[in-house]
């Protein structure tokens, strides 16, 4: 909103200084800073009620046992993260831009399935919260629309986005993408509701999750802002996409609340972000990939996400293996997701998250150069 109106200053009035608004990178850095003062503006005072009505995390019989002394801290601090994304998003993106329409509706959605798993959980204090399947069908209905949009409805994007619109760009292979074709719209569901679930699956340790959020947001930016320069997304033999620079501001904004929400979330945790962040900021990543026609480059900019997917999948999947052969079930891990297993080897939980970071950081370079080595 403050886009239009410094825009109108501009053309109507030509008032000096008015024309650095229109700068997606000069936008971006005014998102990230917005988002990064309501975080810290607003994350004290949802702590605080969040204390008072007594909304805490109940202990998790399935976490290693020093995990019990984090029960009764306050949960759903999910809100502060998306407030802090969805506020700067309305001020400085142009909202008429349909990918930005789409990405905010995918936070909004994704973060009511959230927010009502927390809020039968811990207000209702029902132990399983939302029940599984219908927090699959509402994800899986979020992904439904975003791909039907993208593959019906072209032309609200962009004239040329007809051409493209099922297809993806493969990784480290110059001037090819991959057409989807009528598998385009499963395989949308599938991105967004693994990627929403695998941040879920991350979010177990104090600051995991926020902060590699925080790393694949400034990935993805600058991808989007590649993506939606001409120059540069042809220099980079990628598809351009006129308007994705404006999903650069989207994930700046994103950034910026993800290093907010880590001043709370970091060891020891304050808040924890609790399902209404962490399904909420996983479907996003996931819509990200599929806007910006990136899903293939997803396992290795979300390598974090998907290491501690495979775990849980590995670890189950050999537990009833070995039941049903040998009578007894047995583990690969000590236990999953991953994060648990160097616990349990007795790494402690800072040592942890900082070598997470580090490899998201090896896993964002490598994803950026893709774009290059092709």
């Amino acid at each position: 909103m403050l886009y239009y109106f410094f825009t109108w200053l501009h053309q109507t009035y030509d008032t000096p200084g008015m024309g650095v608004f229109r700068y997606i990178t000069f936008r971006a850095g005014a998102a990230a800073i917005t988002a990064l003062v309501i975080a810290f503006w607003l994350g004290p005072k949802i702590i605080e009620r969040l204390k008072a009505r007594q909304i805490g995390e109940a202990a998790k019989v399935e976490a290693p046992k020093n995990h019990l002394s984090k029960a009764g801290t306050p949960t759903m601090g999910g809100l502060i993260v998306l407030t802090s994304i969805f506020v700067p998003a309305l001020l400085w993106t142009d909202i008429s831009n349909m990918y930005v329409r789409l990405i905010l509706f995918v936070t909004v959605a994704l973060g009511a399935v959230g927010f009502l798993d927390d809020y039968l959980k811990v207000v209702k204090k029902k132990p399983k919260g939302l029940i599984g399947r219908y927090k699959i069908a509402g994800q899986v209905l979020v992904g439904t629309i975003v791909g039907g949009v993208i593959y019906f409805l072209p032309d609200l994007f962009d004239p040329h986005m007809a051409a493209i619109k099922s297809s993806t760009t493969v990784p480290f292979v110059k001037n090819l993408e991959f057409d989807f074709g009528l598998l385009y719209i499963p395989v949308v569901v599938f991105v967004i509701t693994a990627t929403s679930n695998a941040v879920n699956l991350t979010d177990g340790l104090d600051g995991l999750a926020i902060g590699t959020v925080g790393i694949v947001s400034i990935t993805l930016a600058i991808i989007a802002y590649m993506t939606g320069h001409i120059e540069l997304s042809q220099y980079l033999t990628i598809p351009y996409q006129r308007g994705t620079g404006e999903l650069a501001i989207f994930c700046v904004a994103m950034a910026g609340a993800a290093l907010g929400f880590l001043w709370f979330n970091s060891y020891p945790a304050q808040v924890f972000m609790g399902d209404t962040g962490s399904l909420a900021l996983g479907g996003i990543i996931g819509a990200m990939c599929v806007l910006l026609k990136k899903e293939l480059l997803l396992p290795t900019l979300g390598g974090v996400f998907l290491m501690e997917t495979l775990s849980v999948i590995i670890q189950k999947s050999y537990f009833k293996y070995t039941k049903r052969k040998y009578g007894e079930g047995r583990r690969v891990f000590r236990m999953a997701p991953i994060h648990h297993h160097f616990e349990l080897l007795g790494w402690p939980e800072p040592k942890i998250v900082t070598r997470f970071y580090i490899v998201a950081i090896l896993l964002m370079i490598i994803s950026l150069a893709t774009f290059k080595v092709r």
